[in-house]
């Protein structure tokens, strides 16, 4: 990922952003010219600067790129207009940011059975939902799509809904291995129902699909409640992981406001040589201007591990 000549490039690539008035014409702040980048690409969500830089999503990543932010992540891409993709997609090629997953919208939200339940129905529509996030990539300039199969179908054994599960993605993961495009399968801890739950399960999932187009979403988060032993499960599962995604616990906000010390989490992954988005999946702990100060304060004390 260019991250890592992220200040060599913004300095190379500052007259062309400003030069483009239409990009930065309704830009009310000063950009700063040289920010100063993170060892990892940390991906905003939509609403996180929404207390500095206002309702607007493209406002809220400029800001996020003059302070130093890289990425971004969107859940709901697929929900927003072609027009509003394709905007995001060029303010982030402008910036020189990345682009970090997106939800492939599925009609198990909130979750439901799913996958796991063998339908027709579902595989269609699964595999519909795939040509379209190709498209929708392609706008927004996106690599990776979080999947999650649904919930537990008790009416079926275990090995049965595996198979289930597997026979639904692997034409999808077909779509999108044609496209250069990855599914992320995320294991969740919202509720036991859910059939996708550990590391260890997704890795097997993902060993057997033997795709560059199907790997895991490692959410910290969830994997902390579900599992722990973060450090330890991101190492026998690393050839398998294609994205991770951030959040403390107990909380679900920044890194420092709950009991993981995400200041060696992130120092290993950085050792590991990751060169993909680490998604914002988190609220903020405080409120307002403070509360986002506080949040920036804490990822550059996290990120502080060289």
């Amino acid at each position: 990922m260019e991250r890592r000549h992220f200040l060599k490039q913004n300095a190379l690539a500052t007259g062309a952003v400003f030069s483009s008035s239409a990009l930065w014409a309704s830009t009310p702040r000063t950009i700063h010219t040289a920010p100063t980048a993170f060892n990892l690409a940390y991906g905003i969500h939509d609403g996180m600067f929404k207390a500095v830089a206002g309702d607007d999503f493209i406002e809220q990543i400029k800001y996020a790129h003059s302070i130093g932010f890289t990425a971004i992540e969107d859940n709901g891409m697929m929900d927003r207009s072609p027009d509003m993709q394709q905007k995001i997609g060029d303010t982030l090629t402008a910036l020189g940011m990345q682009m970090g997953v997106f939800v492939i919208s599925f009609d198990h939200w909130p979750l439901q059975i799913s996958m796991t339940n063998g339908s027709k129905e579902w595989r269609k529509k699964f595999v519909d939902y795939c040509k379209e996030a190709v498209e929708v990539a392609k706008r927004c300039n996106a690599k990776y799509m979080t999947v999650v199969p649904g919930n537990y179908d008790h009416s079926k054994s275990l090995d049965m809904q595996l198979a289930n599960v597997l026979e639904c993605l692997r034409p999808g993961v077909e779509i999108l291995e044609k496209n250069n495009l990855t599914m992320v399968l995320e294991p969740l801890s919202d509720t036991p129902e859910l059939f996708l739950r550990h590391s260890d399960q997704t890795y097997a999932i993902c060993k057997a699909m033997n795709s560059s187009a199907c790997k895991i979403l490692f959410d910290m988060y969830h994997m902390q409640r579900n599992e722990g032993n973060i450090i330890a499960n991101i190492t026998k599962c690393w050839d398998e992981i294609g994205y991770f995604q951030i959040g403390d616990n107990p909380g679900r906000n920044e890194p420092g406001t709950g009991e993981m010390n995400y200041k060696n989490i992130f120092k290993f992954i950085h050792s590991k040589g990751y060169k993909g988005v680490l998604g914002m999946e988190h609220g903020i702990a405080g409120k307002g201007k403070e509360g986002v100060e506080a949040l920036v304060k804490a990822y550059r004390e996290a990120d502080n591990f060289s």
